[in-house]
């Protein structure tokens, strides 16, 4: 059996508002200093927020040979250079339409897997990106050689690691 509870209407004002308690609440809460978990979060977030910013740009480096791709990573970061790896043309445009402005130098192989090449990749990416550097490579002479956009350059393999991590300086120090 449910028994109702008359509700003590005295001292209510009408039309009823519940605005001075709701802000009153509302104050309470924003009072409140923050936890100390919370405010150091927050200080982790500024701090990461300041790093992103201060982070040199990167080299995105399309290969689709993996073991390939992690060596020339490997041989741009220990000359502390920041890189970003794909392993196709299609995948190299996402990136390059998420965080173009953090790319420096594109450095992609001229055969790779799906619908796109490096060289369609390079024309993609030229007509958005004009002014940025692009090192084609392929361990076979392009059969669109004469086909590059201007501003591109071709890198036959085996390259030089020297060469490689001279032009990504010489980039990076470009955009500087």
């Amino acid at each position: 059996m449910q028994m109702h509870h008359p509700i003590p209407l005295h001292g209510l004002k009408f039309p009823l508002t519940l605005a001075d308690e709701l802000r009153t609440t509302f104050d309470d809460v924003v009072s409140i200093p923050l936890p100390g978990r919370l405010a150091a979060l927050m200080r982790r977030l500024q701090a990461d927020r300041d790093e992103l910013q201060e982070r040199s740009p990167a080299v995105l480096i399309v290969e689709d040979d993996a073991e390939v791709r992690r060596v020339t990573a490997a041989l741009l970061e220990d000359g502390h250079v920041d890189t970003i790896e794909c392993e196709s043309a299609s995948a190299a445009l996402a990136v390059m339409r998420i965080c173009g402005r953090d790319v420096a130098m594109i450095f992609a192989d001229v055969r790779l897997p799906g619908a796109m090449d490096g060289i369609d990749l390079a024309w993609e990416v030229k007509a958005s990106w004009p002014h940025l550097p692009i090192i084609l490579t392929s361990g076979q002479p392009p059969e669109r050689g004469g086909d590059l956009p201007h501003g591109v350059t071709y890198m036959p393999k085996p390259w030089q690691p020297r060469d490689v991590l001279i032009a990504a300086v010489d980039a990076i120090a470009s955009v500087h």
